[in-house]
C-alpha cells in the first residue's frame, strides 16, 4: 500500500512532468553563483552602514534605506537569472 506522500509525489509527477536533476559541475557553478552574489550584497550592504552611521534626517534615511534595497534586489535578479540559465541546462 503507497503512502499519501508517495501518491501525491505520483501525482506530481504526472501534472509537471519529470523533475530535473543537475550534475555535480551545475551544482558547483550555482554555489558559485551564490557566493558571488552573497559578496555583492554583503559590500553594498557595507558601503551604506558607513552612511547610516552619520547623522541624518528622516528623509535622507528613507532614502538611502530605498537606495539600498533597490541595489540589493538587482543584484538578487541577476543572481536568479543566472541561477535559472544554469537549472534551464538541466
Amino acid at each position: 500500500m503507497k503512502s499519501a506522500y508517495e501518491i501525491a509525489m505520483e501525482r506530481m509527477a504526472r501534472e509537471s512532468g519529470p523533475s530535473k536533476t543537475l550534475t555535480v559541475e551545475q551544482k558547483a557553478r550555482i554555489a558559485d553563483i551564490e557566493g558571488k552574489y552573497a559578496a555583492k550584497i554583503a559590500e553594498v550592504e557595507l558601503g551604506y552602514d558607513s552612511r547610516f552611521a552619520a547623522p541624518m534626517d528622516w528623509e535622507e534615511f528613507q532614502r538611502l534605506k530605498a537606495a539600498m534595497t533597490s541595489e540589493i534586489q538587482a543584484l538578487e535578479a541577476k543572481r536568479d537569472q543566472e541561477k535559472d540559465a544554469v537549472w534551464s541546462e538541466a
